[in-house]
């Protein structure tokens, strides 16, 4: 997840669409309103069957369980997220889809994955004192950030470099890992996943996410192409391939529709904010403008899915605690969109106020009980830094 995803986890009509969007749509309508209305036994089944009913057919997304695990930069709730510690772990706690991962450039035109282009808070680079120089303020989407940047790297240069835990006053246990794995880019995470799916014996899915898209443009380093390039080189451009592309911009979205045929998600954040590419544009519309029906069917033109933040789901009020659920599922899966939303964690400060347990900021609470009031809106998946603890938590929202 973006930019957006951190600031609220700190806080607490193209080509090729409609073929696609009426595959998914199928496939997720008749799961959604499995999850929602039918006994524990046959939700139990349908989850296990990825969702299609009796007589369906499987492959692409309808392969997976309703509602998916997607395993957040990994298992990043246990391991410095996007690497390969993180991704494998999130394989062996039985997500999904593992989120691997946020892609930036480097300087020299690769893809790596990172949660940010700033990567002071992600690896050890302030401990290179042959980088110190390299250390910049710079604007991101409007926010006056400062740090080291991919972009002023080349790749052998951030191979130097070690991942560490993002946040350790939440994670300390992570810090463990701290300098163990390197940086890892986007074409070794598609090596890698042809390598996990025929150790697993079957098909891992992937989740990578364009970051930053139009900042990066500006500055000579379009991601699409980048992206569409190595799914090609891969073989994994289709409309059934195991790579799900997201964005918060539109725009990538809609770029990323002319040049693959992968499924394909837009990320919304919280309802009052506005996609850097619309602020570029000038395009005065606002996320609450996106969720309306009109602009889910708009949506719905070029991409498969949204990526709501779970605030969209179902809001919170004042003193942080869940009330009603919104009407965003309903209207979304009416027009053949999935939800994948973001962000489920076990620690206290990132839940909703009502499944919190003291008030320590590394203390788990009760994300059992939020995992389930979620899964009962209908999402057909959820994005979780805690993969064991999803598949848990499907596994008693179907058999309840």
């Amino acid at each position: 997840m973006g930019t957006q995803e951190t600031q609220e986890s700190n806080q607490q009509a193209g080509v090729g669409g409609t073929g696609r969007r009426a595959l998914l749509g199928a496939a997720v309508l008749g799961a959604a309103g499995g999850v929602l209305g039918l006994s524990g036994t046959a939700r139990a089944a349908e989850a296990r069957t990825g969702g299609v009913r009796a007589g369906g057919h499987g492959g692409g997304l309808k392969s997976l369980p309703v509602p998916t695990v997607i395993g957040h930069r990994g298992a990043s709730g246990y391991r410095p997220e996007h690497t390969f510690g993180s991704y494998q772990l999130a394989l062996d706690l039985g997500a999904d889809i593992v989120e691997a991962g946020d892609l930036v450039p480097t300087r020299d035109g690769h893809l790596v994955c990172r949660h940010e282009p700033e990567i002071g808070g992600t690896t050890n680079v302030a401990d290179h004192p042959e980088f110190a120089a390299r250390r910049t303020t710079k604007v991101l989407d409007g926010v006056s950030t400062t740090g080291w940047f991919t972009e002023d790297f080349t790749l052998a240069e951030l191979k130097t470099l070690r991942a560490i835990e993002r946040i350790p006053a939440n994670r300390p246990h992570n810090t463990l890992y701290n300098g163990r794995w390197e940086i890892p880019t986007f074409e070794e995470v598609l090596k890698w996943q042809d390598e996990q799916t025929r150790k697993r014996g079957k098909q891992v899915w992937i989740y990578p996410e364009t970051k930053h898209p139009t900042y990066f443009r500006k500055l000579g380093l379009g991601l699409e192409e980048r992206v569409a390039k190595l799914l090609h080189k891969h073989g994994k451009d289709g409309k059934n391939s195991p790579v799900i592309l997201q964005s918060f911009e539109p725009t990538s979205i809609q770029r990323l529709n002319k040049l693959v045929d992968n499924p394909l998600v837009v990320l919304l954040s919280t309802a009052d904010s506005r996609p850097w590419d619309f602020v570029e544009a000038g395009d005065p519309r606002t996320v609450a403008d996106l969720i309306t029906r009109a602009g889910l069917r708009e949506i719905a033109g070029y991409a498969q899915g949204i990526g709501p933040t779970l605030d969209l789901v179902i809001p919170k009020d004042a003193a942080g605690n869940l009330t009603e659920p919104t009407g965003l599922v309903k209207d979304a899966h009416a027009v053949g969109l999935v939800l994948h939303p973001y962000t489920m964690r076990n620690e206290n400060p990132f839940l909703p106020a009502n499944f919190r347990k003291g008030t320590d900021a590394d203390a788990y609470g009760d994300p059992f009980g939020a995992f389930r009031t979620y899964f009962a809106t209908g999402i057909d998946g959820v994005f979780t830094d805690n993969p064991d603890t999803g598949v848990l938590a499907r596994a008693d929202f179907v058999n309840g």
